[in-house]
């Protein structure tokens, strides 16, 4: 249905190094649903994408700080990958705060590639089944999640896929569960995979 995001805002977070295919594909999908998106970074101005980690791709203009923002305002988060967009996000107090409110408010989220970095920062991995670049996957084991090499995951609302080849299953999965709104928050992860 193209209309199912109608009315709701999604929230996407990220900065330089950014892999620009994640940003851009499921930002689409989302505003393709009759969503809206707002880029929320580190600071205002603009953000550099990449393409595979090392090469410029374009830049993009934030429409937020993460210190002007609230989780309250948004339905929906997406966390990209890039490995130098990720490594400087869980380095963020702010970002880290942001995230953990979503979660603890049951919000459905897409996490890629090398985003699930972030929630390992957050401690939002644990007792969830999830999946990610497969470089990450001891810091997610370390971290109380468990690893599964697949397409896309889905567990408690939360969406995750390996790398870029995984996006077309990945924003299927995501406008799904960001229609489906807020997931009930449980302590133990129940888990289903698609």
């Amino acid at each position: 249905m193209a209309d199912n995001l109608n009315s709701k805002k999604i929230a996407i977070i990220a900065t330089d190094g950014v892999e620009q295919v994640e940003l851009v594909k499921p930002r689409e999908a989302v505003e393709k649903a009759g969503g809206d998106t707002e880029l929320l970074s580190l600071e205002t101005g603009q953000i550099q994408a990449m393409n595979s980690d090392i090469n410029p791709a374009d830049k993009f203009d934030v429409d937020k700080a993460i210190a002007d923002a609230s989780p309250d305002d948004y339905d929906g988060l997406i966390l990209p990958g890039g490995t130098v967009n990720a490594d400087k996000l869980r380095m963020s107090d702010e970002v880290v705060s942001f995230v953990q409110k979503f979660f603890k408010d049951g919000k459905p989220a897409g996490v890629i590639c090398h985003g699930p970095w972030t929630l390992v920062e957050a401690d939002l991995v644990r007792e969830r089944t999830l999946t990610s670049w497969p470089s990450l996957q001891t810091d997610i084991r370390n971290a109380g999640g468990n690893w599964v090499d697949e397409e896309v995951v889905v567990d408690q609302g939360l969406v995750t896929s390996r790398k870029p080849d995984d996006l077309p299953a990945f924003c299927d999965k995501i406008v799904e569960e960001f229609a489906e709104g807020k997931h009930e928050v449980a302590s133990a992860g129940a888990t289903s995979s698609s």
